[in-house]
């Protein structure tokens, strides 16, 4: 549960005509975990729907460097049918990939459920994974060409495979929650 409503309050005020006139509020209640859950998430997906609509807008045509910091960065339009590093099921990978997606939502939402309400940066380590999962899931299912990636960083020809702020997102939310969970785990074995 991500909220926990507190009990209803009247509020007592006085209207124009300077009679009391009661009015009801509800206290909303969030756990430490949520209000670094919920905006972290809500401020990627945003941000990342936004730059791909960008990269779609300012960098056509496909596959034409734009660069940034020198060669170092830049930003190329470029589609991906399959899944990072351009994996692909071949006809099968739009339905495959976003079945995994789903799959790996439902077991994320479980992770947080889990997560105790003061455990804030394993809330944000979900937040990040999330929020990238749920941008490419959005972005294969509106977009025929497939998930819109953008960002190039590499050295002249040497170049690290193109992607965007939910690809970002998910790996370094990845690689917190890993680092997070194995601390999690060996405090609890050395307390056994």
């Amino acid at each position: 549960v991500v909220l926990v409503c507190g009990r209803r309050r009247p509020q007592l005020k006085r209207d124009t005509l300077g009679s009391t006139v009661t009015r009801w509020r509800a206290t909303v209640h969030w756990s430490s975990k949520a209000r670094v859950f919920w905006p972290l998430l809500l401020i990627l997906l945003a941000a990342d729907c936004a730059t791909k609509q960008l990269a779609e807008t300012y960098l056509t045509p496909e596959h034409i460097p734009h660069e940034v910091a020198g060669s170092f960065v830049r930003l190329t339009l470029a589609h991906n049918s399959g899944a990072a590093m351009s994996f692909s099921l071949g006809r099968y990978s739009r339905i495959g990939f976003s079945l995994a997606a789903l799959l790996a939502l439902i077991l994320l939402a479980q992770l947080y459920v889990r997560t105790p309400a003061t455990h804030r940066l394993r809330a944000a380590a979900l937040a990040l994974v999330v929020a990238g999962a749920l941008g490419n899931l959005l972005n294969r299912w509106l977009s025929p060409r497939g998930v819109t990636d953008f960002i190039d960083v590499g050295v002249r020809s040497w170049r690290f495979y193109t992607f965007n702020l939910a690809d970002a997102g998910i790996s370094i939310g990845a690689v917190l929650l890993i680092v997070i969970l194995s601390r999690e785990r060996s405090s609890v074995k050395g307390a056994a």
